[in-house]
């Protein structure tokens, strides 16, 4: 079976391939020399920087061969050919709360892309709101699902 695309954004692909070289030409070597430094201190079972130290490089080696399977399926969006009729990857969309007429603005990216940051206001396409705003036009409202119940908002703004 073959690996679901990667939606990526040109600044998603390029934050990746940057954190990847990094960790492969930086991070590699740092943590090589903290396990060098450890297994000098002698008797490796009692030794918690080496412990650390490897456990670190564990959590690395994940990291870089994660980054890897996302770029081998990256699929970037071209920004220019898209419009802003309907909320789809890479829009802009701005919602309105119905109950509270509260207004958040949220950044469409891709699920697998790792660009996803709520607090940036990027969110992932399969997150409840992105999934419910995706094809969606200024006007509609939409129904989402919340750990609070149901919340309706309409959207107000789409752009890029």
């Amino acid at each position: 079976m073959a690996a679901k695309p990667t939606m990526l954004t040109e600044e998603g692909l390029k934050n990746l391939e940057e954190e990847l070289a990094y960790l492969q030409d930086v991070k590699r070597k740092e943590i090589a020399e903290k396990i060098k430094v450890a297994r000098s201190y002698g008797d490796l079972s009692e030794n918690s920087e080496y412990d650390d130290a490897k456990n670190e490089q564990a959590i690395m080696e994940a990291r870089i061969t994660t980054i890897e399977a996302i770029l081998k399926t990256a699929v970037i969006i071209d920004e220019s050919e898209t419009s802003n009729e309907h909320v789809h990857l890479t829009s802009v969309v701005t919602i309105e709360n119905v109950k509270t007429g509260k207004q958040s603005k949220y950044k469409i990216v891709g699920s697998g892309s790792n660009e996803t940051n709520p607090k940036e206001g990027k969110i992932s396409d399969e997150s409840p709101i992105g999934k419910a705003l995706m094809e969606k036009s200024v006007g509609d409202v939409v129904e989402v699902e919340t750990p609070g119940g149901a919340v309706a908002f309409k959207v107000i703004e789409i752009s890029k």
